[in-house]
């Protein structure tokens, strides 16, 4: 059996889940694959928005040493958030 769900877009197959024993029956569990859609990112807030703009501006970025990044934190990153 194959359950079709949400196909607008990039979409994958995914497993059920399988069935597991609880006091000596058998429980859950279906057979099959799920055609789903990847999940849609949530919406940023405000207070997001703004650290992701600030890290930015201060060219903070994955693979960032530490200590560039206390020091960006500090001379960059504290100004703009207070202000």
């Amino acid at each position: 059996m194959v359950v079709i769900k949400n196909v607008t877009g990039a979409f994958y197959l995914k497993g059920r889940p399988k069935a597991y024993e609880s006091d000596g029956m058998t429980v859950g569990g279906k057979k099959g694959f799920v055609l789903s859609s990847r999940p849609r990112a949530y919406p940023k807030t405000s207070q997001q928005k703004k650290v992701a703009r600030v890290a930015a501006e201060c060219g903070i970025h994955k693979g960032i040493t530490r200590r560039d990044l206390r020091e960006k934190m500090i001379s960059c990153v504290k100004p703009k958030m207070m202000g």
